[in-house]
């Protein structure tokens, strides 16, 4: 583990070093404070990205989950 690591905490809303929360209640390891302060910036442009992904489509058949109707893709 590295000095120059650090953390979000998701419990406190703070950049934290190496001797902050348990890693449960954060993000990261990240190269540097500035990093780590936009955590939560970076997961919610990461998941509109998922979420707007043309190559899922959890709306209907052929989805790949094989439980849109309860029963398996055939």
């Amino acid at each position: 583990m590295s000095e120059n690591e650090y953390w979000f905490c998701l419990k406190h809303h703070t950049v934290e070093g190496t001797d902050g929360c348990k890693n449960a209640d954060r993000l990261g390891p990240y190269a540097s404070s500035e990093e780590a302060s936009r955590a939560l910036e970076k997961v919610q442009e990461r998941n509109e990205a998922w979420d707007n992904d043309p190559a899922w489509n959890d709306d209907g058949s052929g989805s790949g989950d094989g439980l849109t109707d309860g029963t398996p893709d055939s």
